[in-house]
């Protein structure tokens, strides 16, 4: 039997933003933290490179803010921009606080500093080139000893419970449907604010670096209950993933190339300096766009990436990770080039919300991959995110605080309705159809985008959500089920923000229209029950 619980905030995500937001209102709120899988399994344990911040004496804000702005490709917004820049110093130091330990010059000094690609300073703050596993970890092992934070693993957010506010038009969010994988049950979670902090949307392409949890759930959910969408066309593409038949979505970290890797032809060539004066340090976009060129150019499977000129002790101290990665597959990264293709990586758009996280619904906020803050433009640059994450939390975290106690405790939701599905017997139709969509998204919407194809995907994309969606009527859910449902809606959702995209900015590029327009526009797409038209809260 379902079961009804209550808290104050719930938080559907457990990566960096999801338990930076739970630690920072845990003293004040009863908090519930869901949690697909086990803790550690979102993107942010996964995450590499480091953190942007200013923290070095010869870098400052108005530096860090006009590399910001010139990676965004003019879609950054300035005042988004700043708000995350001026806060950096700050987040870095609650993490520091939190027990974070990021790589020094030596044991007694200072912090060590990276740069990457886009950034004309080094101001990358890193734990080896493990930093997300160093953050995330430790934000666990906070968050698993606090005693007002429930922590429910393995429990998957179905849809949001929503109601109209009384007297208006307006919707707000009380909590949501979430299925228990354990017990295959749907229970109803209910709170007085609702945080989605469920990361990005890459598994909707056929080779990503996320993990498989990248689903683009919270930004499904909240365009089913009525929030508008930004910039979805806005994909990035890593350039540098592990190509080997036996790894499976191994990012190799843009710090390589920061710190002097070579990007390299089968014939051992180099080639970015043909694409940029910046060579292996231009923007992502720029570097994946020139080696998905070079490869069907020449029509090889990847090229090759080469840090072998510097010292093995070098290589050991910096890229421990990835050198005892590529030595499982056979690649000694000190000795040879590493076999490199792009992958997806990294959501730009998402929810649309103002500076506090808050979203069009009325105690529903997103914050971290799964939202649109205007900080990322039309191409995210390397080591904001994880700023982001926090600087976002922190400021969602004080505006629920602020609001909390003017919030009525949720009235009770009905429970999840099973009354006219039956087991599935037939689950081959969703294995099929999720290779399906990957493998049309890949080809149709990747790096490189035509007018012809965008119309190919935009007609498989309605047969495929018409057979979902009459699948979802007739069985119970699941976990590979509800991915799925959501999957083909962000498809959806970026599929139509970039045909009406006529240009080529940033990360989106189509031959049919490579100039710029005029003025820079973001893809805001608005659902049909937006501003508080009401919405039945059902299965469907």
């Amino acid at each position: 039997m379902s079961k009804h619980l209550n808290y104050e905030v719930l938080v559907i995500g457990s990566g960096a933003a999801g338990l930076t937001l739970a630690l920072q209102l845990a003293d004040k709120a009863r908090v519930a933290v869901l949690s697909k899988g086990q803790l550690h399994e979102g993107s942010t344990w996964f995450a590499q490179g480091g953190i942007a911040a200013v923290l070095d004496d010869q870098d400052s804000v108005d530096a860090h803010v006009e590399d910001t702005l010139n990676a965004g490709a003019g879609l950054c917004h300035p005042d988004a921009v700043r708000h995350v820049v001026e806060r950096s110093k700050e987040a870095i130091n609650w993490l520091i606080d939190q027990g974070v330990n990021f790589t020094k010059e030596s044991p007694d000094g200072d912090y060590h500093l990276t740069k990457e690609g886009g950034h004309s300073h080094r101001r990358i703050i890193h734990s080896a080139d493990a930093t997300g596993r160093a953050v995330h970890s430790t934000l666990i092992q906070n968050i698993k000893s606090n005693p007002n934070i429930d922590i429910f693993e393995d429990h998957v957010a179905l849809n949001l419970i929503t109601q109209a506010d009384s007297g208006s038009r307006k919707l707000r969010c009380n909590g949501a449907y979430v299925l228990d994988r354990k017990s295959d049950q749907v229970d109803v979670f209910q709170a007085k604010s609702v945080v989605l902090a469920t990361g990005g949307a890459s598994k909707v392409y056929l080779y990503t670096s996320n993990p498989d949890g990248a689903s683009g759930d919270g930004i499904a959910m909240a365009w089913r209950a009525g929030c508008r969408v930004a910039n979805m066309e806005f994909n990035q593409f890593h350039p540098t993933c592990l190509y080997h038949p036996k790894a499976k979505s191994f990012l190799i970290t843009e710090a390589l190339r920061g710190e002097g890797a070579h990007l390299k032809l089968p014939n051992g060539e180099r080639f970015m300096k043909r694409f940029d004066e910046r060579e292996e340090l231009a923007p992502r976009d720029v570097v994946a766009r020139a080696i998905d060129h070079e490869m069907k150019r020449l029509g090889c499977d990847c090229v090759y990436l080469d840090i072998s000129h510097k010292s093995p002790e070098f290589i050991a101290e910096h890229f421990p990770t990835v050198k005892a990665r590529c030595l499982e597959f056979g690649i000694d990264i000190t000795r040879e080039s590493i076999p490199v293709v792009p992958a997806a990586h990294y959501t730009c758009g998402g929810v649309v919300v103002d500076f506090n996280g808050q979203t069009d619904l009325t105690n529903l906020y997103a914050i971290g991959e799964s939202s649109f803050t205007g900080l990322h433009g039309a191409n995210r640059m390397a080591s904001n995110s994880l700023l982001e994450c926090v600087v976002y939390a922190q400021a969602a975290a004080h505006s629920i605080e602020a609001a909390l106690p003017d919030i009525k405790t949720p009235e009770t939701s009905k429970g999840w309705d099973e009354s006219r599905v039956t087991n599935s017997d037939e689950d081959v139709v969703i294995s099929h159809n999720w290779d399906e969509l990957r493998r049309f998204m890949w080809d149709y919407v990747g790096i490189v985008r035509t007018r012809k194809r965008l119309e190919r995907a935009e007609h498989r994309i309605k047969l495929l959500q018409k057979e979902i969606a009459e699948y979802y009527s007739n069985y119970n859910v699941s976990n590979d089920l509800i991915e799925l449902r959501n999957l083909a809606l962000v498809a959806e959702l970026i599929i139509r923000s970039a045909s009406q995209r006529r240009e080529s900015r940033g990360l989106h590029y189509s031959p049919d229209y490579p100039n710029l327009e005029n003025v820079a526009r973001d893809s805001i797409l608005v659902p049909t029950n937006f501003a508080g038209q009401d919405v039945i809260v059902s299965k469907d």
